[in-house]
């Protein structure tokens, strides 16, 4: 029986490419997999066909959007997923759902490796590699430009000699990844940390200098779900949506950043992620009216390693899964309304309203009402300091 490859693929030159390349180095039939996340670009059935153009001896597509929104992004809203504190995990959190559609077509198909069309300098590489082992223990991988010098010039070449139905134009001067939940742009003049992002770069934000009225959202949330835009019900995959439109439109969710990645380096991205970043500052906020104190504390901590282990590809890990039923539990009273003023590239919270909340007006005011017993406050200052108080006197001795 002939060997088989399950091949993530795009659509694009370089995966199109990769087809024929990987077939003819291994001697193994290719089968294609292309996974819509909201990306979008050209029809699923377009794609489909062109990869049996191109080789492939099958070719599956998914509509992967609202799997993509329900069950990848909303746990990096409710987990306030910011990595480095700003970048909120727009390509690290495609690759673990593109990896459970690879590892199913694999074992559909009976293919024992698993290609993909990372570079070996890139994180993308390590979270689709571990993320793959992690669900099917007993595939390999191959990366055809990384594994079999592949490089971009080689790839023409071969699509010209095969005569190949797909498009060899120029190459744009940037890398670009983009999902439903943001965009993010490298490479070209961008390397040069030194030179700031024109505007030609952006494509999910409109430019936040121009004068424009602002714009109010009310966000509605059922246990850190969103559920409403300004009363009217929606999905997840609509929340995100709406709302990159929206904040997009203000010029919301640009970010310009240095970042390790995992494999050592540092590199500089370009991101918009209107509808993220809006999302998950409300989120912040309603947490901030209904998550007792410590725990609110300790969840800061679990938010940032969670973040880290899905910018590291350890999506299906252990720690990962662990850490998921924290935030579900964390997520238990974050039910409410977050009003928020899109204006200016800013997301700005302008007020707050929960059946669970812990604010009470009449301990927090400072006029009449005020039910807070300030006549306790001495003697807990005493003992709260008391360790430090000794600690000081012991000092003065020495």
């Amino acid at each position: 029986m002939t060997e088989r490859v399950v091949l993530a693929y795009s659509g694009g030159l370089d995966t199109s490419v990769a087809i024929g390349w990987v077939a003819e180095r291994t001697g193994a039939e290719v089968v294609a997999v292309a996974v819509d996340v909201g990306q979008g670009g050209e029809d699923l059935e377009v794609i489909r066909k062109r990869a049996l153009a191109c080789g492939a001896v099958e070719a599956e597509v998914a509509d992967a959007r609202d799997e993509f929104a329900e069950e990848y992004c909303l746990p990096a809203i409710k987990a306030n997923a910011l990595y480095m504190d700003r970048y909120p995990l727009v390509s690290a959190l495609s690759r673990p759902l593109i990896v459970k559609h690879l590892v199913a077509a694999a074992r559909k198909h009976g293919a024992g490796t698993v290609a993909h069309g990372c570079t070996g300098k890139g994180n993308d590489q390590v979270r689709f590699e571990a993320g793959i082992v992690a669900l099917a223990p007993e595939l390999t991988c191959i990366a055809p430009v990384r594994d079999y010098a592949m490089t971009r010039d080689k790839a023409i070449a071969f699509c010209e000699r095969q005569r190949l139905p797909i498009a060899t134009s120029k190459k744009s001067p940037y890398s670009i990844d983009q999902n439903v939940f943001g965009r993010a742009v490298e490479t070209g003049f961008l390397e040069d940390i030194w030179n700031a992002p024109i505007e030609d770069i952006y494509e999910y934000t409109a430019n936040p200098a121009e004068p424009r009225e602002a714009d109010e959202v009310v966000i509605s949330f059922e246990r850190g779900v969103p559920v409403a835009l300004d009363g009217e019900p929606v999905t997840v995959l609509q929340a995100i949506q709406r709302l990159g439109a929206r904040a997009g439109a203000q010029g919301v969710g640009r970010i310009d950043l240095v970042e390790d990645r995992l494999v050592g380096i540092k590199s500089r991205e370009v991101y918009e992620a209107p509808g993220a970043l809006a999302l998950i500052t409300a989120h912040q906020e309603l947490e901030n009216v209904t998550v007792e104190r410590e725990l609110a504390r300790y969840k800061r901590q679990v938010e940032q390693r969670w973040g880290e282990l899905v910018y590291d590809g350890l999506w299906f890990s252990p720690l990962k899964r662990a850490l998921d039923g924290f935030v579900e539990e964390a997520s238990r009273y974050v039910t409410g309304d977050i009003r928020m003023t899109l204006h200016g590239g800013r997301a700005v919270v302008t007020g707050r309203r929960s059946g669970q909340s812990l604010y009470d007006f009449h301990l927090a005011t400072y006029d009449s009402g005020d039910t807070f017993d300030q006549s306790a406050a001495q003697g807990f200052i005493e003992i709260f300091g008391l360790s430090s108080k000794m600690a000081a006197r012991r000092a003065a001795r020495a």
